[in-house]
């Protein structure tokens, strides 16, 4: 970083200041939101890895102004974080006790407000530390939890659902009244109370809701897609034509059995000769980032590519033909279809005839060797 902000540095690294910084650092945290909920769904770990390595070059970014206008550097940023974790957790680092995660949370409230008082001679409020800035429903929830450290609560989820009811009786009140402000006002009101639910019940509404729109997109084009199939023109559909189209791609994704996750083995390397590595690296460092592998530094003479758990190196050599087919597990069907896509654009006649099935996909790469994609392989 400071290499990029020097005077022979890159010209717009040089430009950029905390103003301009601002909407990058936001779109680099909802890129990792992405990324986390696609493995949620269990898709592949490595693009959560390059977007936190995004995320974090934000910070160092950051961390960099700051130091050449001698105000801290990412030494003390990484010092605070670590200063500030032991002073909350006395119960990990000093020899006070905690009985369980509330007495936890509520020490928690009691230290923060400690600091700030040391800091600026006033307790100020439990709810401090919430941004104004952040999604509402988030920061519902999280103004909830806050005030609920120091008592201030329901004390069953049974009052939080009757709250919830209450919340939309006057919803329906303002509905029936059409007056703009109150139906603003009860509106918020039930947003609000469905947050607080959401804490009661460990589901964050956010996460709830960000969850929920991507199902919307992934069904609405699935009825784009039938449509066009159809031959119909978009606009023209009835809700009832849609709304079968609808149904049929939910009852795809019920079909589709949840994500697992298996522990992790120790990092396997597997060589093998090519007899044109450029042509090799050319067609993996198409095809590996379909997989969610990423490509690895290596010598001159290496073509290397991986996902943290398995490598592959190619290096240059007499190549031999193919001694067996080499399987990767595909996290869906649809995954596999995306790279049967993809290779017949890119790699025409690299798709070896027989592996037509919609959950597995056989290929062969510029050197000769055979691979199999599919979703279910163990």
């Amino acid at each position: 970083m400071a290499r990029l902000r020097a005077q022979d540095g890159c010209p717009w690294d040089r430009e950029q200041d905390l103003r301009s910084l601002r909407p990058y650092l936001t779109e680099e945290a909802f890129e990792v939101l992405d990324e986390m909920d696609r493995v949620a769904e269990g898709g592949p770990w490595r693009p959560l890895c390059e977007e936190l390595g995004d995320l974090l070059f934000q910070i160092v970014f950051h961390a960099r102004l700051a130091e050449e206008l001698g105000e801290f550097s990412m030494a003390d940023v990484s010092a605070s974080i670590s200063d500030k974790l032991t002073r909350r957790h006395p119960h990990v680092f000093g020899e006070k006790q905690a009985d369980g995660t509330p007495q936890v949370l509520a020490n928690w409230a009691k230290l923060k407000a400690q600091e700030r008082k040391e800091k600026t001679g006033r307790e100020g409020s439990v709810l401090d530390g919430v941004p104004t800035g952040a999604p509402s429903l988030l920061r519902a929830e999280r103004l909830t939890e806050k005030a609920s450290r120091i008592g201030f609560d329901w004390p069953s989820l049974q009052e939080v659902r009757a709250k919830l009811y209450e919340e939309l009786g006057e919803l329906d009140e303002a509905i029936a009244s059409g007056n703009r402000d109150e139906l603003e006002h009860e509106l918020g009101d039930v947003l609000f109370s469905l947050a607080n639910l959401a804490r009661f019940i460990q589901t964050p509404a956010e996460d709830a809701l960000r969850m929920a729109s991507r199902r919307f997109t992934t069904r609405f084009q699935h009825i784009e897609s039938a449509l066009r199939a159809e031959g119909v023109p978009l606009g023209e559909a009835t809700l009832e034509h849609m709304e079968r189209h609808w149904q049929a791609a939910k009852a795809v994704e019920k079909g589709l059995p949840p994500p697992t996750r298996v522990p992790r083995a120790p990092l396997v390397s597997l060589r093998l000769p090519v007899g044109d590595l450029a042509a090799q690296r050319a067609f993996w460092d198409r095809v590996a980032p379909l997989l969610g592998w990423g490509s690895e530094r290596g010598g001159p003479d290496e073509a290397i590519y991986g996902d943290g758990l398995y490598r592959l190196v190619f290096t240059p050599g007499p190549a031999a033909p193919s001694p067996a087919t080499l399987t990767f597990g595909a996290p869906s069907a649809e995954a596999v279809e995306r790279l049967r896509t993809s290779l017949e654009r890119a790699s025409p006649g690299c798709v070896l005839e027989g592996g037509g099935a919609s959950d597995r996909l056989a290929f062969r790469d510029p050197s000769g060797l055979h691979w199999e994609y599919a979703f279910g392989a163990r």
